[in-house]
């Protein structure tokens, strides 16, 4: 898939198109009190004789005109707003996100069983379908960004903030983290994929379920040395290694686009590279590299397992 242009010139849903129109008023004004304010200059400095009462100047131009600008712009904004909802509208789907140094967690809740379905980095949505994100931080304030799809919002430590969004249309929409929140701040990105309706059905029942078994001896292998070196201490696989929260929920990391919060691309091969060089790629990430303590035939053992976890 394809990631949609990340701008606000380019809405993809309602919340956003309603401040994509915000931004263009604004804009507009903007240039065309420059460009009058630009042609009273030249007029001034052509006329340079004759005396001007300055009064009516400073009255009208520093403090009736910016008064009424302002106070119009204030109301128009103020009618346009997204509105803010203590509590979500009676389709909506609701997902928790909480952001870490630096990738984040996602929520969702199982329709056929009411268990807890959790995911990382990729927030995948279904079109047409409000979405109501309840935002958190688990260690320093994060902000939450797409920009395709609607404004900002900050993620605080022990703190809950609503956002509501929408996706009109199916596509990849990438977004981040708007407030700077250490060393990896620029690579932590958030993918947020809109799908139809039915697809996205399909892939929250998939993500309910465990880690798939198989009985390739090669894949196997793979899960038995994930085990043996402990990468279960941090990483969840439902099914095979239950309830460490240090790090993203691994159950069916084969099915996300990237690794590593937009770091890489989602491929064994990436797989491999970043459990072996992960220090390298996100210095400061909580998971060290493994290539001095772990063989290589392990490490590519372990990725062509995680690989097929979809």
């Amino acid at each position: 898939m394809s990631v949609a242009a990340t701008s606000i010139w380019h809405a993809a849903g309602p919340v956003a198109a309603s401040l994509l129109q915000v931004s263009i008023v604004i804009t507009v004004g903007a240039t065309l009190i420059f460009v009058g304010m630009m042609a009273l200059l030249a007029l001034a400095l052509r006329k340079r004789s004759g005396r001007v009462d300055a009064r009516w100047w400073v009255l009208g131009g520093g403090l009736v005109f910016p008064s009424v600008v302002l106070a119009a712009l204030f109301m128009y904004s103020e009618a346009r707003k997204p509105p803010w909802r203590e509590a979500p509208p009676p389709d909506a789907l609701v997902i928790g996100v909480t952001g870490h140094m630096w990738w984040w967690e996602l929520r969702y809740r199982d329709p056929a069983t009411g268990a807890e379905i959790v995911a990382a980095n990729e927030l995948r949505i279904p079109v047409g379908r409000p979405v109501y994100l309840g935002l958190t931080s688990g260690d320093v304030i994060h902000s939450f960004w797409v920009p395709a799809l609607g404004g900002k919002m900050d993620m605080l430590p022990g703190r809950v903030q609503h956002l509501l969004l929408q996706a009109d249309r199916a596509g990849v929409f990438r977004g981040a983290c708007a407030e700077y929140c250490g060393e990896q701040h620029a690579r932590m990105a958030l993918h947020v994929v809109a799908e139809a309706p039915a697809g996205f059905d399909a892939w929250l029942a998939a993500q309910a379920r465990p880690a798939a078994a198989s009985n390739a001896m090669a894949i196997e292998r793979g899960r038995d040395a994930f085990l043996a070196h402990r990468c279960d201490a941090c990483h969840t696989v439902r099914g095979v290694a239950e309830h460490s929260r240090l790090g993203p929920d691994l159950t069916h990391v084969g099915s996300r686009l990237y690794l590593g919060a937009g770091t890489l691309a989602n491929d064994a091969e990436g797989l491999a590279h970043w459990v072996a060089h992960t220090q390298q790629l996100k210095p400061g990430a909580r998971m060290p590299s493994s290539q001095a303590r772990i063989d290589a035939a392990s490490i590519e053992s372990i990725a062509t397992w995680l690989a097929e976890l979809k």
